[in-house]
């Protein structure tokens, strides 16, 4: 847009020129500024620590309440701890989950194989014919595909795994004449909403009822009112904002990346031509899908994990890249650059997962939850549950992983429902209904901003997005969790 006299024509410098220039942090720097302060708040928040026994059916050792005592404080220091987080974040491990550098080399794996997929045509050839299939009702893939994903979150606690599907999404989306925060919520959102209104996600629900020390059945119906209700409203939001942008693409959140996006994501192309739909390309997107359908079958019935599904994309990208006919040194190439256009996404999870490495480390995390313990008090019945909700939508976002939250915070919190008549199952549908909503936008979360990294959408820009969806969210929850508890 330049027209190279932009020195003869742009204006003096000035307060609105400076201003214009301002830009949003990066999400290393929002992440690396949360690290700074965590540290500074391990000066300042006492040390302390529950005693903890091993639960049997956890396998792991939990919060004893009644047990807080301070202990001598190990305060943080700032440069050393902003150095250091994310290393240590890559190889730090929540419960029951993997390591941050895990999630990074399935992130990376997922790239090679993009990469390769895509550098075999079969990808916009199939793009083409599900535009030309589709005629104008793609905006039904909308909810189609966020029942798919909430399904997923809500049996299985999807999350790491939906890094897999922004490649495929997004192009689609942007060439039907959508934009990529389109794409990006609903894979999120779907995701998301399926582990906020968790029914049986073992990751959340079955370890918090567990730790809760009730069966994990209990409260399954109003988690199902949940998970419907949320899921219509990130839906119904979700398709008014993408009718919008088709309609006047300036009103997209990211209209100023509209054509860099196109050529990163469909080549510079304004639209998916016509590409010949060969047998080679037919065979390279069955296998591409029975891909995908594999990973979800093995993280849900076989117990696979970034281990197994890393090798399953290694596994698949040789095998395309070999029906392609692409050679050796092509393969590796295609694969080699697929991964690198990943890596930034590799690495902020390890950023990510550094902020809670420093609360653990200041042994500050258990004064939380002391605090959190003493705010709920004699509630009434009511007034406890809206306040459970909201103390665990603030641990939330410093201990983003569902289970480690569970295993944290459950068997403190839930015992005390008895003291204001609440049944212990309406605690843990309010510490995953916040758990789930903390993590749509959370920047402690690697799946968040690992896909707004993929979607190349600014963290600024999705809580734009998101600000009046989070509104009615919470009005949602919290009018469930009050008539529960009646």
């Amino acid at each position: 847009m330049n027209n190279g006299n932009q020195s003869d024509q742009s204006p003096p410098p000035g307060p609105e020129t400076q201003e214009k220039r301002f830009s949003f942090p990066t999400a290393f720097t929002i992440l690396f500024g949360l690290i700074i302060f965590v540290a500074a708040l391990t000066w300042i928040i006492p040390a302390g620590e529950y005693t903890r026994e091993m639960n049997q059916e956890l396998g792991e050792e939990v919060p004893v309440p009644g047990t807080y005592h301070e202990v001598e404080s190990d305060p943080q220091r700032l440069l050393i701890s902003m150095l250091m987080a994310p290393v240590d974040g890559m190889y730090d491990t929540d419960t029951n989950e993997a390591r941050a550098i895990d999630v990074a080399l399935f992130v990376l794996m997922i790239g090679g194989f993009l990469g390769v997929v895509t550098r075999t045509g079969a990808i916009d050839a199939g793009m083409s014919r599900t535009m030309q299939a589709l005629k104008g009702r793609e905006i039904w893939m909308i909810p189609f595909m966020m029942a798919l994903f909430a399904l997923g979150g809500s049996t299985y606690g999807m999350a790491e795994e939906s890094l897999a599907f922004y490649g495929l999404i997004i192009p689609v989306m942007i060439a039907a004449g959508y934009d990529a925060v389109t794409a990006v919520a609903m894979i999120m959102l779907g995701a998301g909403i399926g582990t906020l209104g968790s029914t049986v996600n073992p990751f959340a629900t079955v370890i918090a009822s567990n730790a809760a020390q009730i069966p994990f059945t209990q409260g399954i119906w109003l988690r199902v009112v949940i998970l419907v209700l949320g899921w219509l409203a990130c839906v119904f939001y979700v398709m008014r904002y993408a009718k919008r942008v088709k309609a006047n693409p300036e009103t997209s959140l990211v209209a100023d990346m509209r054509e860099e996006n196109r050529q990163h994501f469909l080549g510079g192309k304004s639209s998916l031509e016509a590409i010949e739909f060969t047998t080679t390309r037919k065979i390279i997107l069955v296998i591409f899908a029975l891909t995908f359908a594999v990973m979800i079958w093995g993280v849900s019935s076989a117990g696979w994990w970034m281990g197994q599904m890393s090798a399953l994309f290694l596994g698949a990208a040789i095998l395309i890249g070999i029906i392609a006919r692409l050679g050796e040194k092509n393969l590796v190439n295609t694969f080699l650059d697929g991964a690198r256009d990943l890596l930034g996404v590799a690495l902020i999870i390890g950023v990510a997962r550094g902020v809670v490495v420093i609360m653990d480390k200041g042994k500050i995390t258990d004064t939380l939850l002391y605090w959190a313990e003493q705010a709920v008090g004699d509630l009434p019945s009511v007034a406890f549950i809206n306040v459970m909700f909201w103390i665990e939508v603030l641990l939330s976002f410093f201990v983003p992983s569902s289970s480690g939250l569970a295993v944290l915070s459950m068997p403190i919190m839930a015992p005390l429902a008895e003291f204001a008549e609440v049944s212990r199952h309406l605690v843990v549908t309010a510490f995953q209904s916040a758990n789930g909503l903390v993590n749509l936008i959370n920047p402690t979360f690697a799946v968040v901003m690992g896909g707004l990294a993929i979607g190349r959408v600014g963290y600024d820009r999705w809580l734009k997005f998101m600000g009046p969806l989070l509104l009615i969210l919470v009005i949602m929850i919290c009018a469930v969790l009050s008539l529960g508890a009646l």
